[in-house]
């Protein structure tokens, strides 16, 4: 998947315009690379539009993941993309969704494994049946 088909996904999804649906991308990847342990971080790198991945690229202080929950997740989204928390969820679930579309299925399996089971209401609508499918 390129760049602005991922944008469009996203856009289609929140209902938010391209730009915003920018910032609720480059906000949610930058978090979940935060998550993610930095081997992770690569792997799904590697798979994304070459935008995508310099937004993800681990720094030698981020080899571990940080340990936050579901709620700080979406604060920090909000936080980055400033939005309120409504919307970054919104955003955030979009975002995995998309993610599953633009990456191997077992590469958005070893993601989703490394988020603990509070993340279970952003990364579920991602993995339902037909979630791939969708289009709004």
């Amino acid at each position: 998947m390129n760049y602005n088909t991922f944008v469009d996904q996203v856009a289609q999804r929140t209902r938010a315009s391209s730009e915003q649906a920018v910032e609720l991308t480059r906000a949610t990847l930058e978090t979940l690379a935060e998550r993610l342990t930095g081997g992770e971080v690569l792997d799904l790198a590697a798979q994304l539009p070459r935008p995508l991945q310099v937004v993800v690229k681990p720094s030698p202080r981020t080899e571990a993941a940080e340990r936050f929950g579901a709620a700080d997740f979406v604060a920090r989204v909000a936080l980055r993309a400033g939005v309120d928390e409504a919307t970054a969820k919104s955003g955030a679930r979009a975002v995995f969704v998309t993610l599953r579309e633009a990456i191997t299925g077992g590469e958005f399996d070893d993601v989703a494994m490394q988020l603990p089971r509070d993340y279970r209401d952003l990364v579920e609508p991602a993995m339902a049946p037909g979630a791939t499918l969708r289009r709004s």
